[in-house]
């Protein structure tokens, strides 16, 4: 079982956190962040892998992964 946290701040909204998570537990958020993206959060499931492809794809280093 794993957890992420994304820096909601630091997210441009790019989404490639998105389509390479296996189990789909990204999404976009409703809201914008300062930048004025709307970026991505995780949505809170103990069934996250905590593989770490969302970390490794993430052009602005943003997600942190915990195991």
């Amino acid at each position: 079982m794993g957890k992420i946290k994304i820096d909601r701040e630091k997210c441009k909204g790019c989404f490639l956190c998105i389509g390479v998570c296996p189990k789909g537990l990204i999404a976009k958020a409703k809201t914008l962040n300062k930048r004025g993206a709307r970026p991505a959060y995780f949505r809170e499931d103990p069934s996250c892998l905590g593989c770490g492809l969302c970390a490794i794809i993430c052009p602005e280093c943003c997600i942190e992964v915990y195991k």
